[in-house]
């Protein structure tokens, strides 16, 4: 359930005409020529969630936003946009489905040439549809 999770937050989070508007990228791993700002999946890993009739994960996946900015919240409104449209992923997911979508934890570093990332993580408990 780990990889159609995946699959199915990236295309949510294209489908968004907002998002989609700002970033030049929403892609499975970090693109290797493409102008910033753009949002990839860093990483995820999933553990069993199962229940006695229903198999299950519990996946964990941090998606990195990669910008230009000097100050602090430059990126602010972006993370607050990913973060709606993440929270807003429809649970029904056609081999699976979402039943709780959980923000984890977020991390913000200023790298250099004026660049910066910001790592998001959540936790997403699903069943087998």
């Amino acid at each position: 359930m780990e990889v159609p999770l995946r699959a199915a937050l990236l295309a949510w989070l294209a489908a968004d005409p907002a998002l989609s508007g700002q970033l030049n990228a929403i892609v499975e791993e970090a693109p290797s020529r493409t102008a910033l700002p753009w949002l990839a999946v860093a990483a995820s890993a999933s553990a069993d969630w199962s229940a006695k009739d229903v198999s299950g994960r519990e996946v964990r996946v941090a998606l990195e936003l990669h910008c230009r900015g000097d100050q602090p919240g430059s990126a602010a409104a972006l993370v607050a946009a990913i973060e709606a449209r993440v929270a807003s992923l429809p649970a029904a997911q056609g081999t699976f489905r979402v039943v709780s979508t959980s923000f984890l934890r977020a991390r913000a570093e200023q790298r250099g040439a004026n660049t910066r990332a910001v790592l998001i993580e959540y936790r997403f408990r699903l069943l087998a549809a």
